[in-house]
């Protein structure tokens, strides 16, 4: 159903860095770039993902109870991505670990990109 997401940064080049890193364990790569818009995509899916100055040229703001989660092709994976961001300056949330009560089981690491945004990586297995 969702076609693409944008989520606001306040540093292009520091959130270019914090998501090249962590998205590469996801299998994501940056598709384009610029001053004030930059996607991201993975190879056979048809979503995009887009960091973006915002429009009014205020600060870019999360919502309280907001949050964008990846899905990752194993749990080596949700680690490394914990790993990246917590190297490239985003702050933990919830390490990488099964969440209990979740059927099947459900393994996710929850961080906050350097402007605050909450971020979850998971797979089911």
């Amino acid at each position: 159903m969702i076609a693409y997401s944008t989520l606001g940064v306040n540093d292009m080049t520091r959130s270019i860095a914090f998501y090249d890193a962590v998205f590469a364990p996801l299998g994501a790569t940056r598709e384009s770039t610029s001053e004030t818009w930059t996607g991201y995509h993975r190879a056979g899916d048809r979503t995009r993902f887009f960091l973006t100055r915002p429009f009014d040229r205020a600060a870019a703001t999360n919502g309280n109870g907001a949050m964008l989660a990846f899905l990752a092709q194993d749990r080596a994976a949700v680690d490394a991505f914990y790993a990246a961001a917590l190297a490239q300056g985003g702050t933990c949330e919830g390490p990488p670990g099964v969440r209990p009560g979740m059927d099947p089981v459900f393994y996710a690491a929850y961080v906050r990109d350097p402007d605050g945004a909450k971020l979850c990586a998971f797979v089911r297995k």
